[in-house]
């Protein structure tokens, strides 16, 4: 399970850097647009943690006044559940925590998606429904694609509790039962 998790986790970024460079030489001879009118995606395919049954897609599209966050996720106990970005692109530890801290590089402290202070990688928490399968939608108005502020090549970490939203580092949110890393999409 753990070898598969990592060979899962590798093939996952080798297809992602792949279509990146493809992108790139396919755009090599257009010419430059406007920064601003450039609109960015990206996917993270969720894996479960050994003895977890988590697994779901998160997607992230540049819109007007930020990026629009789209989580679907299944195998959840029923309930609200810490859901990060994650500072590292490596999920490879059996209990995720090759993922780092929360992905915080304006050094802010740890709080909800709508606070003006919190950490860009805060997403505050996903709920459950008796099924197990969660739900979330929203544009977070800090996040970005750009410079050393871009969430490409994070992770996405699901937690097994409920993120409090004010205990610092992390919102006491519990272990990590599931991780994905941050890639291009089309």
């Amino acid at each position: 399970m753990k070898n598969l998790k990592f060979v899962m986790s590798i093939l996952t970024i080798a297809v992602f850097s792949v279509n990146a460079m493809a992108q790139d030489m396919n755009n090599k001879d257009k010419p430059a647009m406007n920064d601003e009118k450039v609109m960015h995606s990206a996917v993270c395919v969720l894996i479960p943690a050994q003895g977890n049954k988590v697994t779901g897609i998160v997607k992230f599209t540049e819109v007007s006044g930020g990026v629009k966050i789209v989580a679907d996720l299944k195998g959840l106990t029923k309930g609200k559940h810490g859901f990060h970005i994650h500072v590292l692109g490596d999920c490879t530890a059996p209990d995720f925590s090759s993922a780092g801290d929360h992905f915080n590089p304006k050094s802010m402290s740890h709080g909800s998606p709508m606070d003006a202070m919190r950490h860009e990688g805060d997403m505050g928490n996903i709920e459950a429904d008796e099924s197990g399968n969660a739900h979330l939608e929203y544009v977070d108005k800090t996040m970005s694609f750009k410079d050393d502020a871009s969430i490409i090549g994070r992770s996405v970490v699901v937690h097994q509790n409920e993120d409090d939203l004010k205990t610092q580092p992390s919102g006491n949110a519990g272990p990590r039962i599931a991780c994905g890393v941050i890639g291009i999409a089309k």
